[in-house]
């Protein structure tokens, strides 16, 4: 090609570095190496955090001179060290060059990653909470339920600001994301702003979008509202008319995560009520309903009237099921209440029991299912089906997904899967946890080859499953790469290194955490971007441009915040550092517990201990270090609880 020129970011390890001549070599995920070429207009940084503040502490060597290329060069770039370059490709002929604009160091220190400091995602995670409860309520951090009731709105323009002339609809499921990001701030900051906004979040959205069922057993949940008015049946293009699963389904994040803080008997039973709508109404289960098919799971969608799953007014959607409707129960919910339950918690252990047996019989069912109806028959395609018809036939001609993959469901599989291996174990069921990782691990694999940019890094978006031309991966749209999918690489990849000490998994990790870092902050703003371009470059046109849309909100940026601290403390902890992390409860007294839950996320047996307790600032001096479930003393008022973890060496 002739007189060819493109911007290229490049990620990969230092191979070779000759300051005299202006050059250093990366060696890509690939194999390829590239020879980067520098000159006086080449500049060099370290990574920043969302915050923006400078991190540059790279020792300047003695006599350094600024404007010397090569003093630059034995300064800033060494052999066997990760790092990322934005720079210009040119191709003339059979002459090639690439020649490096800009080069971002991840550390001031050799092997000292700052993402795996210990206060980087504590930062991160403050810094998004505040910035939301800025764009929301000002500098009014005195929250009533009518503050939220007047000041949430799903769209934000990308300042943080209501869109102007656009829609002021309130969703319910991005409410309650926005409830899971705050809990998430609070477990791990104990600032009493998060929390203050996560309970009145919660109360809010009880109130305005909870419909009960006439004998109380059953809870469904509204779309949203607009200007004061209830929208029942979801109002997203994909779901028009209906109420999803996956809607209902998300109703539970945030009040999940705050269950874990409080273990409110209130906010649990409308848990347990919105639970028994899936099971009694969504669940194909023939031995309930004998006009259902009985092949199992949970259908995707209900008819508004009917409340069926089967209607021809569902059109597209009438009796599937799909990846939302079996395995986002695992994330959303299912895991946080098993968290908070399980050991029974007294002294409501006979009360709370039978709701247990259910959640742990749910985990049970739809974790079979991933393993056993997802995956391709054809061994050759490295991607699960996510679209089914009653009978787990995949539906490979539904509206836009047809045959495609989204890289980022294949690896939330693997990071959710993994987390339930370790469950099982901790029960001591090694068979189920081990068919379980076989499918983690093959998915972790396959997408490191055929999900993963080995080019730049960060997480593609649609594939299609069976790419044409002999092509290794074939987009249907663009080489792009999502916010919420980049998380699910991070997460995957650290509690596949946690579970196997494969240090393959730890790089993938590690880069996954680099291309998150470098390019998803929006530092001018204090966001997240929702999309970038394959070279990291926000795309920010139409609904991409905004800060709290349907899939956004306080959810998947707080998420990755909060298990990424813990799965690095727990996992990966840097040798000059401890890899202990504290969390923070506040058990809510009404409730009169004797006993709080306080394992931070599905860990397996030997991985972390209980350091250290302290209620009201008051540390314990008698501590159970292998228990996770902390005696509360009976007292009145409210009870702030810290509990420092340590991870247990191997």
């Amino acid at each position: 090609m002739q007189f060819f020129t493109q911007n290229v970011v490049i990620m990969g390890v230092v191979t070779r570095v000759e300051p005299s001549e202006h050059w250093f070599e990366v060696q890509l995920r690939t194999g390829d190496k590239i020879r980067c070429c520098a000159d006086m207009t080449t500049e060099f940084g370290v990574l920043t955090n969302i915050d923006g503040l400078n991190r540059d502490r790279v020792p300047t060597p003695p006599g350094f001179n600024d404007s010397d290329v090569a003093a630059k060069l034995n300064k800033y770039v060494k052999a066997d060290v990760l790092i990322v370059v934005d720079g210009i490709y040119q191709e003339n002929g059979e002459t090639q060059w690439y020649d490096a604009r800009y080069v971002h160091l991840l550390h001031s220190n050799t092997g000292r990653y700052l993402f795996e400091d210990t206060h980087w995602w504590l930062d991160q995670i403050t810094h998004l909470g505040d910035t939301w409860l800025k764009d929301l309520f000002g500098e009014n951090l005195d929250f009533r339920v009518t503050d939220f009731s007047k000041c949430y709105r799903t769209n934000l323009n990308i300042t943080g600001l209501p869109d102007a002339g656009g829609d002021p609809v309130q969703e319910m499921a991005t409410l309650s994301r926005l409830i899971y990001g705050f809990s998430s701030a609070y477990l791990l900051t104990g600032a009493r702003r998060f929390f203050l906004a996560a309970q009145i979040g919660v109360e809010y959205q009880r109130e305005a979008f909870r419909s009960l069922s006439h004998d109380d057993q059953y809870a469904f949940w509204a779309f949203g509202k607009r200007n004061g008015k209830v929208i029942v049946p979801s109002e997203n293009e994909d779901d028009r008319g209906t109420i999803p699963l996956y809607e209902q389904i998300y109703a539970l994040a945030g009040m999940a995560q705050y269950f874990r803080i409080t273990g409110d008997w209130e906010v649990l039973e409308d848990i347990r009520r919105t639970v028994n709508t899936f099971n009694d109404y969504y669940l194909d289960d023939a031995s309930k309903d004998p006009s259902r098919p009985g092949y199992g799971g949970y259908f995707s969608h209900l008819d508004y009237a009917t409340m069926r799953p089967d209607v021809e007014s569902l059109q597209h959607n009438q009796s599937r099921k799909n990846w939302n409707s079996i395995g986002d129960h695992i994330p959303a919910y299912l895991i946080n209440v098993i968290l908070a339950l399980d050991p029974l918690p007294e002294p409501r252990a006979r009360e709370l029991a039978p709701f247990l047996e259910t959640c742990k019989r749910m985990l049970d069912e739809v974790t079979r299912l991933i393993v056993e109806k997802f995956p391709d028959l054809d061994p050759s395609v490295p991607y699960v089906n996510e679209r089914f018809f009653a009978d787990w036939t995949p539906d490979h001609k539904w509206r836009w997904q047809q045959n495609r993959a989204i890289v980022g469901h294949n690896l939330k599989i693997a990071w959710n899967l993994t987390r339930v291996a370790n469950y099982y174990d901790a029960a001591g069921d090694r068979a189920k946890a081990e068919q379980l990782m076989n499918l983690a691990l093959r998915l972790g694999d396959k997408m490191a080859m055929f999900g993963i940019d080995p080019i730049r890094g960060g997480c593609f978006d649609a594939v299609e499953r069976e790419p044409k031309d002999r092509r290794p991966v074939d987009f249907p749209w663009g080489n792009t790469k999502d916010f919420w999918q980049q998380e699910q690489a991070v997460l995957a990849y650290l509690i596949l290194y946690g579970r196997t000490k494969e240090e393959k998994y730890l790089q993938l990790a590690r880069e996954m955490a680099a291309f998150w870092n470098l390019f998803f902050l929006d530092r001018d703003r204090g966001g997240i971007y929702f999309r970038t371009m394959e070279n990291g470059l926000p795309y920010i046109q139409g609904v991409y441009g905004t800060k709290g849309s349907h899939s956004m909100s306080g959810y998947h940026a707080f998420e990755i915040n909060y298990l990424a601290h813990l799965y690095i403390r727990a996992y990966a902890p840097l040798g000059h550092s401890s890899g202990c992390f504290t969390l923070y409860f506040r058990p809510d007294r009404s409730s009169n517990l004797r006993s709080f839950n306080v394992l931070p996320d599905f860990f397996a047996p030997g991985k972390v201990k209980v350091h250290g307790i302290s209620v009201n600032g008051v540390g314990r001096s008698t501590i159970n270090h292998d228990s996770f479930q902390v005696p509360l003393d009976e007292s009145a008022g409210d009870v702030e609880l810290a509990v420092t973890f340590c991870p247990i060496p191997e």
